[in-house]
């Protein structure tokens, strides 16, 4: 079925997302919102989260996409259980890798780098309290103005990187050795994150969301067949320069690609 996969997330980090998708799927035609204007969803309210994701959702079903990648923590940690209730399509979320960082702690202290929206949903609390048992430590930092800075290209600023570790030193003090990224913008992160904390392993997760993208698509006969190279959009409603330097710095291994402005 040739139809796009659609994806969408407040702003450029869900491009993670997208490469890890595109390396496993490389023949899909692919649609991506970029809202931009609208992040970090974050700092926003459940309701204006679910009126978003709603409002993507429909985009991109105007645009005959055959399955969502809602590639943004904050909006599947909120919303995804309207979106399933309320469309036909199928829907792939993004939740915190809480349990692979349980499977893998060696000492037993973890840490999770998300965004307020997602670290105080309903999902998430049940997520860790299914997983997370009395014996694991767990450090919880919420990620302020991690996204903006992203979305703005600041990461390489002296500032920033400052500010930055500054920000997760508890990581450092607590001594955690697994660390949950939970926010499809922080994979972006990862260097910084490296440098100070070298021997911590990062848990994100993309390969996770891309497989079972393949699985569902599989299982709903939706897979493209076709050998043909792939159509890839791009929609963001603000400027274009930051999202087009991320596409071209960290995705140079796919196809061609298009980006547009759109109003939405």
């Amino acid at each position: 079925m040739k139809n796009p996969i659609g994806f969408f997330d407040s702003g450029v980090g869900g491009t993670s997302i997208f490469k890890e998708v595109h390396q496993l799927l490389p023949h899909e035609n692919v649609i991506y919102l970029a809202d931009s204007k609208n992040a970090p969803y974050g700092e926003k309210s459940s309701q204006r989260i679910i009126d978003l994701s709603i409002k993507n959702t429909d985009l991109l079903i105007k645009n005959q996409c055959k399955l969502i990648v809602v590639a943004c923590n904050t909006a599947t940690t909120n919303a995804i259980h309207v979106l399933r209730e309320n469309y036909a399509l199928p829907f792939i979320g993004i939740e915190p890798a809480i349990k692979p960082a349980t499977l893998q702690t060696k000492n037993n202290k973890i840490g999770i780098l998300a965004t307020k929206g997602t670290l105080s949903s309903k999902l998430f609390s049940s997520t860790f309290k299914k997983y997370v048992n009395k014996d694991i430590k767990v450090t919880e930092i919420e990620g302020k103005k991690l996204v903006e800075a992203i979305e703005n290209d600041l990461l390489n600023t002296t500032e920033f990187k400052s500010y930055f570790f500054k920000h997760i030193n508890e990581f450092k003090k607590q001594e955690i050795d697994s660390l949950v990224l939970g926010c499809t913008h922080y994979p972006y992160l990862i260097p910084l994150i490296k440098e100070f904390l070298p021997s911590v392993k990062i848990i994100d997760s993309g390969f996770a969301v891309a497989k079972q993208t393949k699985r569902i698509l599989e299982r709903y006969q939706l897979l493209n067949k076709s050998q043909s190279t792939p159509e890839i959009q791009f929609y963001t409603n603000t400027k274009l320069d930051v999202l087009n330097c991320l596409l071209q710095k960290h995705n140079s291994d796919f196809h061609q690609f298009h980006l547009n402005y759109l109003d939405f």
